[in-house]
């Protein structure tokens, strides 16, 4: 009897040890890393802003490459959910998106089912960093009892920690490798005239700008010619708003006249584009690639303080029937700003 009553106190004591050790601590943990990429806030966010983007840089793929993974909803906005299942070393879950503040944070929802279950919140962080940007990658959640006794033997900070410098290591690489690679386009200053186009503004949709451009640029050239009056430029692309979510642009194929030949063409869908201080990109090259260009000068444009307003005009300089190598095609792409 006398050893038993031992047995049973060392076992109360131990218990009491173990219970102690789980109520002790704080109530809450975040263990984060932060990396330095040699590149501007707008090349780095791309990378981190949806759940897709993340999984390029994520440092388990390698622990289970046959893992099953699925997005739901739209990636990149608040809601969107990505789940996987794999190996016992990945296990099973699932991550929303909970809050995004464009250039500077994306907050998520994590969800860990096997092989143990918890919840924690993981954060990317963007700041900007002398000529480039600092990238903290965090976990912060809420203590149990369990995680809090677990913590006594496990440094939760190191196991994390090893995995989010990896991952940074391969994001760092991942952004610095792209801009490396990004085309270099020469931003000249200027001052825009009023530009008087003859043309129909509307909604097009992208799959129907080529037969758009045909029609309007026809339309355009025979309402000249009944008028009389002779093109003062080239024929010109004039976007008021490229909509990347419904895929449309609201634009003009247009075809730019002198300013004294209004009389001359009463009746006929006329938009002036104000005179204006501006930015242009000579853009040599197929028009499938040039969105390059248009990001070049969205970015300019960021970097520098300035505003975009009214329209942007893409002057179609070389007529792709006189020159069948695209790479000698030459668009002149303007953004009036202020």
């Amino acid at each position: 009897m006398k050893a038993l009553k031992i047995i049973l106190i060392l076992v109360l004591g131990i218990g009491a040890m173990i219970a102690a050790l789980g109520f002790l601590g704080d109530d809450t943990y975040r263990v984060e890393r932060s990396v330095a990429i040699t590149a501007p806030v707008d090349d780095v966010w791309p990378a981190v802003s949806s759940l897709g983007a993340m999984d390029k840089w994520s440092p388990w793929n390698e622990l289970d490459p046959n893992m099953k993974k699925t997005i739901e909803g739209t990636d990149g906005q608040v809601g969107a959910v990505s789940r996987w299942e794999g190996n016992k070393d990945v296990g099973k879950g699932e991550q929303r998106i909970d809050s995004i503040a464009r250039y500077s944070l994306v907050r998520t929802r994590l969800k860990f089912m096997e092989p143990w279950q918890s919840e924690s919140d993981a954060l990317i962080e963007l700041s900007t960093d002398g000529d480039g940007t600092k990238v903290t990658w965090a976990m912060e959640g809420e203590h149990t009892f369990g995680s809090r006794l677990m913590g006594r033997f496990m440094d939760m900070d190191a196991m994390l920690g090893k995995d989010f410098e990896k991952g940074l290591g391969m994001l760092k690489a991942q952004v610095e490798e792209a801009l490396a690679a990004k085309p270099k386009f020469d931003i000249k200053s200027l001052e825009w005239p009023a530009t008087l186009f003859i043309g129909k503004r509307g909604i097009v949709a992208w799959a129907d700008m080529k037969a758009a451009f045909e029609t309007g640029f026809g339309s355009g050239m025979e309402a000249l010619g009944k008028a009389k009056v002779e093109m003062s430029g080239y024929p010109c692309g004039v976007y008021f708003e490229w909509n990347e979510a419904n895929q449309t642009a609201d634009m003009i194929a247009g075809i730019p006249v002198s300013m004294d030949a209004k009389d001359k063409l009463k009746g006929i869908d006329l938009y002036e584009s104000p005179a204006s201080k501006a930015l242009a990109i000579d853009y040599y090259g197929g028009y499938n690639g040039m969105m390059a260009p248009h990001m070049a000068m969205d970015e300019y444009i960021k970097a520098n303080g300035l505003t975009h307003h009214s329209n942007v005009i893409e002057e179609y300089v070389t007529d792709p029937a006189t020159e069948p190598d695209s790479t000698k095609w030459l668009t002149r792409i303007v953004y009036l700003v202020k």
